[in-house]
């Protein structure tokens, strides 16, 4: 029957989860050292324990030598010869041990002892734990909350204590003393004080786990989970694909009416999660792995880098990023690509760029709009914009700070640049051009305005420098050229819509005269008529020089 002492070893070693001869060791250890510090000696003296019985007792060890000469230690070697004298049996090289009276020890020996004795325990420990926990990295384990710490939480998970960092921790996620979670093995670290059990509950392996447990077609392997990204307390993105072609992926991790995947976002604390079915191309995968965004296009920039171009509309931009980019971030994580998103507007305008530094910058003159006319060009010349790139760029409130630009210009000049670029609206139909007054003076053949008839049509009607002689000329051909000549500058820009119409009779006139005014044309003579007023045309139509 074993002793009461060895009983009691047996009973520590269950309790600290090492083999019960380790302590043994450790103690018939510490009963050497003290007696050999008590005698004072440098003998190789060994502990020895009986196990029946309790008792413990020291002896000091000798090596046999074959003659005096090769006595090097004499309190650790004897001879042949000395040796036969106690023992004839012993051979050279044997071991002959001798009884050490431990009865003298004292209580500072006792302590000395047992501060050996914690101290092959507390090695017994760490290396148990270690062997234990080291080649379980990634692995999940039922821990219980042991104690809460400003930063960190310790848990006690049977064999060993372990440790949850502040980094590794949910910000969505409280504990209490005794509570049973699941957590992520990460690592085991030797420190001075013993090796530390290090886990996590922000391992996207977590994720994993909860989702094996309650997805029973990720469990038999039906349903694989092909990439994880994860921003712990936020929101985490799984890719995952499906072997058999009739189970879909994303419907079997959601469960009917959400309960699968609710039941993982309850023991995350409410975490959000992006269920997106992985695609072997990565083009595809990029569109998916950006949602709730929607994506215009996807480009592969450099291959060898792993960098991919996103578009999406100017509406989709934020989205896309997401708050403070973490939609993006997550993406580009799950792809393990880098992500460069761009709204339709930034890529046109950088395809503009590249289109101008190829073609060494913009070199279409903006006399190419012809529908401008001569004054709108002037004014818009005058302001340094020479050519059509540069008048497309400008927004409307550019174009408004113009001197002389006023909205209807402003609303002329956009459908110019429009129709120059080959954009018409549904139903429009191609404006017939205006010939301008400088091909007129030179001599050039001049375009009549639409004909209200294909005989009309034929007439030819030369247009004078002036907006009143513009309607003097017009009007004298519908024979009212008094009355229209009595209309001044100030009268045309005050009453845009009756001079538009400027009298049913003078336009019935005018059309049998072979003259049609469109909508356009009136525009064009009010802006005139504004350029003409604001360089000192009094309201009878006389220079104020």
């Amino acid at each position: 029957m074993a002793s009461a002492l060895y009983q009691s070893i047996e009973i520590l070693g269950r309790e600290k989860g090492i083999d019960p001869e380790i302590v043994v060791n450790a103690v018939e250890d510490a009963i050497a050292l003290a007696t050999r510090k008590y005698y004072k000696t440098v003998e190789n003296m060994r502990g020895e324990m009986d196990r029946e019985t309790g008792e413990i007792r020291a002896y000091v060890y000798k090596t046999v030598v074959e003659t005096p000469e090769l006595v090097e230690d004499p309190d650790n070697q004897l001879t042949l010869e000395q040796a036969r004298e106690m023992a004839p049996e012993v051979e050279v090289g044997g071991e002959l041990r001798f009884y050490k009276d431990t009865t003298p020890l004292g209580r500072i020996a006792a302590q000395m002892a047992k501060q050996v004795i914690f101290q092959k325990v507390r090695e017994a420990e760490r290396d148990t734990v270690f062997n234990e926990y080291g080649n379980r990295a990634g692995e999940i384990l039922t821990a219980t909350v042991k104690r809460l710490e400003p930063m960190d939480v310790i848990f006690d998970l049977g064999k060993a204590e372990a440790r949850m960092p502040k980094r590794e921790q949910s910000r969505l996620e409280q504990f209490s003393v005794g509570e049973r979670v699941r957590v992520v093995l990460l690592r085991v670290d030797r420190a001075a004080k013993g090796p530390q059990v290090i886990v996590s509950r922000a391992a996207p392996a977590l994720v994993q786990s909860l989702f094996q447990s309650e997805v029973p077609e990720i469990y038999d392997g039906t349903v694989t989970i092909r990439a994880i990204a994860r921003e712990a307390g936020e929101r985490s993105k799984i890719a995952v694909m499906s072997r058999d072609k009739d189970v879909d992926p994303v419907g079997a991790c959601v469960g009917m009416k959400g309960m699968r995947v609710q039941s993982i976002i309850r023991e995350l604390r409410g975490e959000k999660i992006d269920i997106i079915e992985y695609s072997d191309e990565i083009t595809t995968f990029a569109e998916k792995a950006l949602q709730p965004a929607k994506v215009a296009r996807v480009s592969i920039t450099d291959l060898a880098e792993k960098q991919l171009e996103v578009i999406v509309d100017d509406t989709q931009l934020s989205l896309a990023i997401g708050k403070k980019g973490q939609n993006v971030r997550l993406a580009a994580k799950l792809l393990q690509w880098k992500i460069d998103i761009k709204s339709e507007e930034e890529k046109r305008q950088e395809v503009e760029q590249q289109m101008q530094a190829m073609g060494g910058g913009p070199s279409t003159p903006i006399e190419q709009v012809v529908e401008l006319g001569d004054s709108v060009m002037e004014k818009l010349i005058a302001a340094g914009i020479t050519t059509v790139e540069a008048l497309a760029d400008m927004t409307a409130e550019e174009l408004g700070e113009i001197p002389g630009i006023g909205e209807k210009t402003v609303e002329k000049i956009a459908v110019a640049v429009r129709h120059y670029f080959g954009q018409y609206e549904e139903g429009e139909e191609r404006p017939v051009s205006v010939p301008t007054e400088a091909a007129l003076v030179k001599g050039e053949e001049a375009i009549a305005a639409t004909a209200a008839s294909d005989e009309a049509g034929d007439e030819v009607h030369s247009m004078t420098n002036t907006p009143e002689e513009i309607l003097a000329g017009q009007a004298a051909d519908a024979g009212s050229a008094e009355e229209v000549s009595d209309i001044s500058a100030e009268d045309i820009v005050d009453r845009e819509d009756e001079l538009s119409a400027i009298d049913a009779n003078d336009a019935n006139d005018a059309r049998e005269a072979g003259i049609e005014l469109d909508n356009d044309t009136v525009d064009e003579l009010v802006d005139q008529a504004q350029e003409v007023s604001s360089e000192g045309i009094d309201s009878n139509g006389s220079s104020r020089d």
